[in-house]
């Protein structure tokens, strides 16, 4: 490949649409285009093509992708000491060839539009319509389609199977070893175990499959701890935002500010909503930060971004400590060697910088997961031989071990895990109680007992939990996995995760099902009675709260914006603020008041229409919204709207859905969508 075409719509279906790193990386680096003195070093460099706003976009994140932080001044904004930020530019620099160079001297460009356009030696492309091209050659020409249907998303490039996976005490669950450039394998990541905990280490392209092959629901995550900033190791983060909380975001300071700066650029986004979508937690360098007993010591790693190793560690029996060190992304250490430069005014590092980090490498601990990438920028496992670390996993490669390697350390085929402290309480129940709790907060102890004290099924992949039109006598509780619940009537299809209840309002009233619910993954859920159930709510007094809000909390199932990962209590929480609007006859004008709720049709047709001149833009229906800019925090698209029939909807306050990453992010992407509509009725 020697040119990108890119989708007018960064987000689709909520997942990257335009992630041109690797393919750019692939060119400059495995053909050879970026390289010194290779014979595929032409001059002729890589395109990227499509709307300008994408194009753009794609430079500045490729731009970070490729160099991270990018001054001294930089580094200094995000905690290091100004020697720390000499010592990482010089280096930086030598990763660099000698200069940071902006993205236009290393690709072409070429901005779309509706006239043909020529690329390159008689090809030519214009843009049709959204996301529709066409290319032409001579008198041949091909049109390509661009846009995802609703709720289908890009495929897994590889099958993972399914694994049913026990949450211990302390354990490492590998979830990948690929390099990015492996199309059989994910990338290198890990899934942390800590009293039950999930926590994620990296999260690289496909991590929603790996979750879902894993049995892990998204709302089951309870952090990530993020290395760098690379795409194999950065693009699951949109995964991350599809729960409904935001998930603890552990790094550095400088590993934070180059993520940040790399999603906001390829989002057109502020920098200041990263945290609208994670809780972000810095971890400081060189010394143990205690996370909830578990302790992390993040440690600076040479690379071309800013990166760090992480060792993990627990205190255990008599005393001692139980760890884990994960070392993605590190490189070899002769050609770390090879970078010495004792003159501080040109690029590379001083000895000591050697030494130290080889120092680091070699920590013992009792299990350590390493880059053995090989290049110019990853490790090598020879340089390990004689590490003194109880088990070594070698990892980050596009291809089997060597026999020198299998020498040196074992692989981690997905879904293998290492037990460092097994777990031997009862985890599940704790989880199902802190739900149940969190539910019914008022509700009197007893009660709580005797829901509990029901078995925990488990669930197949594929397998039915509940079938539409059919009454059933058990309520499910999901404890671990992910559920699809489809509503054949409607055409809509959600996705629940932990959290969720199952069953809960036709169980209570003895009624059919009104959706089918089925196993995505391996799935637990503790099993209630439908008689408990409903003994348990009239003797809280919950029946008259649970029917009030039963109304709003339907059409919110049913409504592809809250629809997916949203628990109990969020549910609850949003429908008790929902306020309901009737507009009685056609042509009214819907005033959007301060400015400051999100509306949301529930039944009838409403006329977007474009400023003073009533240039018709979109019509909306029952299950759409709008006014979702002011939620995001985006300007007011200044768009007047209008009944074309007798109109009812929901009015919710922007306050209530700010802290909730998965409906923040599918307003995201449906702004993006319609500034993008926008613009094209304007011109």
């Amino acid at each position: 490949p020697n040119a990108i075409l890119l989708s007018d719509v960064m987000l689709q279906n909520g997942q990257f649409s335009n992630l041109a790193e690797f393919p750019v990386l692939q060119m400059f680096y495995r053909q050879g285009m970026l390289l010194p003195n290779h014979p595929n070093n032409t001059g002729q460099m890589p395109i990227i093509m499509g709307l300008s706003e994408q194009v753009d976009a794609q430079m500045q994140y490729i731009f970070r992708g490729n160099y991270g932080l990018i001054s001294e001044e930089e580094m200094i904004a995000a905690g290091a000491t100004e020697e720390e930020a000499r010592t990482m530019l010089r280096m930086k620099l030598r990763f660099a060839f000698g200069a940071i160079r902006p993205t236009e001297d290393l690709i072409d460009s070429i901005a779309i539009s509706d006239q043909p356009t020529e690329v390159r030696n008689g090809v030519s492309i214009e843009r049709e319509k959204l996301n529709v091209y066409r290319i032409h050659y001579e008198d041949e020409s091909v049109s390509v389609n661009l846009n995802l249907p609703p709720q289908v998303n890009y495929e897994s490039p590889y099958p993972l199977g399914y694994h049913k996976i026990k949450r211990e005490y302390f354990s490492v669950l590998h979830c990948g070893d690929g390099d990015g450039w492996d199309i059989n394998r994910p990338t290198m990541s890990s899934v942390l175990m800590h009293q039950g905990n999930v926590y994620l280490i990296d999260a690289g392209p496909n991590i929603h499959f790996s979750l879902n092959a894993l049995g892990i629901g998204i709302n089951e995550v309870k952090g990530i701890f993020h290395t760098h900033s690379h795409d194999d190791h950065f693009t699951g983060l949109t995964t991350l935002i599809r729960a409904d909380h935001r998930i603890k975001y552990y790094a550095t300071p400088l590993v934070r500010a180059s993520v940040t700066k790399k999603l906001c650029a390829l989002l057109d986004m502020d920098e200041s909503h990263f945290s609208s979508y994670f809780d972000v937690h810095d971890l400081e360098f060189d010394v143990w930060n205690d996370i909830d007993g578990l302790e992390v010591m993040p440690l600076f790693s040479p690379h071309p971004v800013e990166t760090n190793i992480l060792y993990f560690r627990t205190l255990w029996e008599e005393g001692k400590h139980l760890s884990y060190a994960h070392l993605a992304d590190i490189v070899a250490l002769n050609v770390l060697e090879d970078m010495i430069e004792e003159d501080l005014s040109k690029p590379g590092v001083t000895r000591a910088f050697y030494e130290t980090t080889r120092e680091r490498y070699f920590i013992p601990v009792d299990l350590k997961k390493l880059d053995a990438g090989g290049g110019m920028i990853h490790g090598q496992g020879e340089d390990f031989r004689e590490d003194r670390s109880k088990k070594l996993v070698l990892s980050h490669t596009s291809g089997p071990l060597s026999k020198k390697e299998k020498e040196i350390g074992a692989t981690a085929p997905f879904g293998i895990m290492d037990v460092l402290i097994p777990d031997v309480t009862n985890h599940l129940r704790k989880v199902a109680n802190d739900f149940l709790r969190a539910y019914f907060p008022t509700a009197a102890r007893h009660y709580f007992r005797k829901l509990l004290n029901n078995r925990i099924l488990t669930f197949t992949p594929g397998s039915a939990i509940l079938k539409e039109g059919e009454n059933h006598s058990v309520v499910h509780l999901i404890l671990t996995g992910a559920v699809e619940r489809i509503q054949s009537r409607e055409q809509v299809i959600n996705t629940l995760n932990a959290g969720a209840l199952i069953g809960d309002y036709s169980g209570l009233h003895n009624i059919p099902s009104t959706s089918t619910c089925r196993a995505v993954s391996f799935v637990q859920t503790l099993r209630i009675p439908c008689s408990l159930y409903l003994e348990f709510v009239k003797g809280n007094k919950l029946y008259t709260q649970i029917e009030r809000l039963h109304e709003n909390r339907e059409f919110l199932e049913k409504n592809w914006l809250f629809g997916e990962s949203l628990s109990y209590p969020t549910q609850n929480r949003i429908a008790r603020a929902m306020r309901l609007r009737h507009f009685y006859k056609a042509g009214e004008e819907i005033s959007l008041g301060s400015h400051n709720r999100l509306h949301i049709i529930r039944s009838g047709s409403v006329e977007s229409l474009i400023g003073e001149e009533e240039l018709l833009f979109q019509i909306l229906h029952a299950g759409d919204f709008y006014s979702e800019e002011c939620v995001i925090g985006q300007p007011p698209s200044h768009l007047r709207f209008r009944t074309r029939e007798p109109v009812t909807l929901y009015e919710i306050p922007r306050d209530v859905l700010t802290e909730i990453p998965i409906v923040r992010w599918k307003l995201f992407e449906t702004n993006q969508k319609r500034r993008q509509y926008l613009a094209g009725q304007k011109s």
